[in-house]
């Protein structure tokens, strides 16, 4: 099925890890910021606080935190995500509005989970997060380079069929007539 041409552009939504150094300008991030700012979220708590990253030295540093994650240190920009409370749902919500604002603003967004418990308390040392709010992750954001996975054991691209995924009124049922 070809998607309507209105949800063409959330579509090529894609995590990129490689990055020209062009910087990303003033108006843009405050443009992703604030579309971040209105994202929905559960009782409206809004529960994040968001930390925009440029300097190189600390993208180093967070890059260095685990080996799946050092493709950001490339990255002219990082908006680290901050919560109040432990909150998966809105957390995900917000970053997906991220990297969707990114690409259809021209820019493409990878995100860069910190790792096991040990490692976030490090990212969050490095960003000045104190332990009683949680940080797991930043989104990079900046013009691609490549949509390729530099990593050498990169997940497989492509998507499974629909007829794969979706069952109708019980799991597993086919469509009814």
């Amino acid at each position: 099925m070809r998607l309507p041409a209105a949800l063409r552009p959330i579509r090529r939504v894609s995590q990129i890890r490689m990055y020209t150094d062009e910087p990303v300008p003033d108006e843009v991030v405050r443009a992703l910021l604030e579309l971040a700012r209105w994202t929905g979220s559960s009782r409206n708590a809004q529960p994040w606080r968001f930390i925009v990253v440029r300097d190189p030295q600390t993208l180093r540093k967070l890059a260095a935190l685990r080996p799946n994650i050092t493709w950001l240190a490339e990255a002219p920009l990082g908006v680290a995500i901050v919560l109040e409370v432990e909150h998966a749902y809105d957390e995900g919500r917000v970053t997906e509005r991220l990297l969707t604002g990114a690409t259809m603003l021209g820019y493409g967004g990878g995100v860069a989970w910190f790792g096991d418990p040990e490692q976030e308390r490090a990212a969050k040392r490095i960003l000045g997060v104190p332990d009683t709010l949680a940080a797991h992750q930043i989104v990079m954001i900046g013009r691609p380079r490549s949509r390729d996975d530099p990593r050498p054991t990169g997940p497989r691209r492509g998507r499974r069929p629909l007829e794969e995924l979706v069952s109708y009124e019980r799991l597993g049922a086919t469509k009814g007539r």
